[in-house]
């Protein structure tokens, strides 16, 4: 199978930002495998992250601790995308990403979306949170 995930670095609270996208997205942790508990145990702290998965919604996100010093950079030019079709939904994990981060474009409606925001979290990864204006064949059906 083909596809691209994204792949995040963080510097050493890698578990930390697991726990939170847990609680912030209901993200499901897939895999996790420490330094330690891998035949590259030199590379890293015993108990950091060596790689981990985990899954929002139909989504998988890698990522790893990474305790090189050169060059080592959050968030640039890439933002993690949540598309949604619930307001409530985007809303709570909107509030729930923000926490302790900075919100870069209030979640608002917009003429392309019922609500769309953006913000840094606390890791300084930029998300953007997208949920989708109903159709108007959706709007007759519900009528």
């Amino acid at each position: 199978m083909v596809g691209v995930n994204p792949y995040i670095a963080f510097r050493g609270n890698c578990r930390e930002a697991v726990e939170f996208y847990k609680t912030a997205l209901g993200a499901e942790e897939i895999f996790a495998q420490t330094y330690g508990d891998s035949p590259m145990a030199e590379m890293g702290k015993p108990d950091a992250i060596m790689h981990c998965t985990i899954k929002i919604g139909d989504s998988s996100v890698m990522m790893c601790d990474d305790f090189h010093t050169e060059n080592f950079s959050t968030g640039g030019n890439i933002s993690l995308a949540i598309g949604l079709n619930d307001v409530e939904k985007a809303k709570t994990m909107f509030a729930n990403l923000s926490d302790g981060g900075d919100v870069t474009m209030p979640l608002d409606k917009t003429f392309w979306a019922e609500a769309f925001g953006m913000l840094t979290d606390k890791f300084g990864i930029n998300w953007m949170i997208n949920c989708d204006a109903p159709h108007e064949a959706d709007k007759t059906a519900t009528a």
